[in-house]
C-alpha cells in the first residue's frame, strides 16, 4: 500500500511538521519531535489521555494549499474545515512490548488505517501503516 503524499506528510505526509525538537520524556521514548521520511513535517508524539497520538506540529515544506491546508478529504464533513496543522494523525497509540500500536490517518485520502510504531534507536522511529496483512513503512528522524 503506497502510502499517498499527504499520508507522506503526516506519516512524511501533505501538511506535516513541526518547527522546534523536544528531548525525548525517556531513554527509548516514542515522544518527542519527529521529522517525516520525506522531511517535509515535523510530529509531535505525546500522551493524548490514556494514550499516546502524534500532531502535526510544523511544515518544513509548504503544503500546496498553503499553511492553512484544510482536511477537505476528511469523510466526516464537519471536519472539513480544520486546518491540517496540530490536527492528530497518530491516535490511540498503547504499548504493546517494544510496539505502539494504534490508528494513522491520511489527510490526502482521508482514510484511516492500523499502524505500528516502534523505537529503531534513540533517534529513529519506525512507522508502519497497514491494510489487512500488508504495511508499508517509513523512518522518522528524531528532530534536534
Amino acid at each position: 500500500m503506497p502510502f499517498s503524499t499527504p499520508m507522506k506528510i503526516a506519516l512524511g505526509l501533505i501538511p506535516a511538521a513541526m518547527a522546534f525538537a523536544t528531548p525525548a520524556l525517556a531513554a527509548g521514548s516514542i515522544h518527542g519531535d519527529w521529522i517525516t521520511q520525506e522531511r517535509d513535517a515535523i510530529i509531535k508524539i505525546s500522551k493524548c489521555g490514556t494514550s499516546v497520538c502524534g500532531r502535526i506540529h510544523k511544515y518544513l515544506v509548504t503544503p500546496p494549499s498553503g499553511p492553512g491546508q484544510k482536511d477537505v478529504n476528511n469523510p466526516d464533513k464537519k471536519l472539513r474545515n480544520r486546518t491540517l496543522l496540530g490536527t492528530a494523525i497518530l491516535t490511540g497509540f498503547t504499548p504493546d512490548g517494544d510496539i505502539w500500536r494504534g490508528k494513522v490517518y491520511d489527510p490526502k485520502t482521508g482514510k484511516t488505517y492500523r499502524s505500528e510504531v516502534s523505537l529503531e534507536s534513540t533517534n529513529k522511529l519506525k512507522m508502519k501503516g497497514c491494510i489487512a496483512f500488508f504495511c508499508q513503512g517509513q523512518d522518522w528522524t528524531r528532530a534536534k
